[in-house]
């Protein structure tokens, strides 16, 4: 794999290559970085072109520290600016978690530069903000957000040598199945080290104003959808949703309405698949994605 770097849209983007052939764009989620697609990477690089960034704010890209700077329009011209940089017209994308919240966000703006979409668990985002704002199940079930906005956060995540992260991801993840290496987790953690990442990472859901209702006259929802009118909600190119049916976070009351605003759509379900499906079902998530591309 051949690591690179790009000064794009005000920030330096690092991005990692592999492979030759037909291009897929590999969207991580939090609390990740470019590596929890490595296994994807390797397995479908074998006959395509794989890509997959560290998202501004973690890892080795750039941390601009205001929270304006991860607004979703800044976002999304960091996945156009990347296409750009790499000379290509389109891109089958991958995504899961805050990287398919992107993902969306990015084809509702740009559908001219995205050749398929595969999104793990996140429906679209005016049905996610739907739910936010009046499905009580995933209210609770997204408390968290609420957590991950306030100033307690950052010491939740980071103490006792990110405790938390590591069985909310780690410990979660192996088990359902999923093989971490010790240098797996080493490189994860280290990326979590890196100077203002945490806090970062955070940043996507304060800009964003993404959450149940807060109790304070917010209503729920996001701003993800900011700027676009309701007719560019409806998505003209081919989703492929892979949806891991233990998925705690996501609940699938937000896939009602999908095909109305997805009409070609495909859903896979993975009974035993949880939040973490690509890194529990790493062989899976590939064949599926390679089917999809090529049909």
């Amino acid at each position: 794999m051949q690591h690179h770097y790009a000064d794009i849209n005000g920030v330096t983007l690092h991005y990692v290559t592999h492979g030759a052939g037909e291009p897929i764009l590999f969207i991580h989620g939090f609390p990740e970085y470019w590596g929890a697609w490595k296994k994807q990477l390797n397995e479908l690089g074998k006959d395509h072109f794989v890509v997959a960034l560290d998202l501004r704010g973690y890892n080795l890209s750039s941390k601009p520290k205001e929270v304006e700077a991860y607004h979703i329009k800044h976002l999304v011209e960091d996945i156009r600016g990347l296409i750009q940089h790499l000379g290509l017209k389109k891109m089958t994308i991958v995504c899961q978690d805050w990287g398919a919240l992107l993902g969306w966000s990015f084809l509702l703006r740009h559908p001219e530069l995205v050749h398929r979409f595969v999104t793990l668990n996140i429906t679209h985002p005016a049905l996610f903000d739907r739910e936010l704002r009046e499905n009580p199940r995933q209210q609770l079930a997204a408390q968290y957000m609420l957590v991950f906005r306030s100033p307690q956060a950052e010491p939740q995540i980071m103490g006792d040598d990110f405790a938390w992260p590591k069985q909310a991801v780690f410990n979660d993840a192996r088990a359902h199945g999923a093989i971490l290496s010790e240098e797996d987790t080493s490189e994860w953690i280290a990326a979590w080290r890196q100077p203002g990442t945490i806090t970062c990472m955070l940043n996507y859901y304060r800009a964003a104003k993404m959450g149940p209702p807060d109790g304070e006259g917010h209503p729920g929802g996001s701003n993800l959808l900011e700027g676009l009118k309701p007719e560019q909600y409806v998505v003209q190119t081919p989703v492929l949703l892979i949806h891991g049916e233990q998925d705690t976070y996501l609940l699938p009351d937000g896939q009602r309405g999908l095909k109305e605003l997805v009409p070609n759509l495909t859903i896979h379900r993975i009974p035993d698949g949880t939040h973490w499906i690509a890194l529990e079902k790493p062989r899976e998530v590939s064949q599926l994605v390679r089917d999809f591309v090529r049909s």
